[in-house]
């Protein structure tokens, strides 16, 4: 009996495992879109939960950049980052785009503190929604470990 159990077990893991790799990259891309898209299209609409955070940052960083400019931009940044990650052959486009937007999404924990941690090592909940994004960088880091190294043709031209 024991090993009628774990025949079925192996054969119920080896085709979990065959299908998660079928639908893990489509998920990501979809994951990402999703996430940076309908955030996004929020600023926008200036329905935003992290506008309170974005403004605070920006008037840290850049007080010279009208808020309601940069927040209908910064929407629209990441709507492109989310069609980017969805669209194939763009995700070194959608990867680029991310690289700054994580670092400027990162700032609040040095530069604003008071809003990002109650103590040492003891994040707000901003804080946890911040230090969270480790995992779009991993998701992202992910995909771009499907893609294939550029290469010269003969023409000089990518391929």
């Amino acid at each position: 009996m024991a090993d009628i159990f774990k025949k079925f077990l192996d054969w119920f893991d080896a085709k979990a495992i065959n299908v998660i790799r079928k639908i893990a990259l489509p998920t990501a891309r979809i994951a990402l879109f999703v996430v940076f898209f309908w955030f996004g299209f929020l600023k926008i609409l200036g329905n935003s939960p992290a506008e309170m955070l974005v403004a605070s940052l920006l008037e840290a960083t850049m007080p010279f950049i009208p808020f309601s400019k940069f927040i209908f931009w910064f929407g629209f940044y990441e709507m492109l980052i989310g069609i980017s990650f969805l669209i194939p052959r763009l995700e070194r486009l959608a990867i680029a785009l991310l690289i700054p937007h994580m670092i400027t999404t990162f700032m609040p924990l040095v530069l604003l503190p008071e809003v990002s941690w109650y103590g040492f090592l003891v994040p707000t909940l901003i804080g946890q929604y911040i230090i969270k994004n480790m995992v779009i960088i991993a998701l992202a880091m992910g995909i771009a470990t499907t893609l294939s190294p550029f290469r010269l043709s003969r023409d000089g031209m990518l391929d």
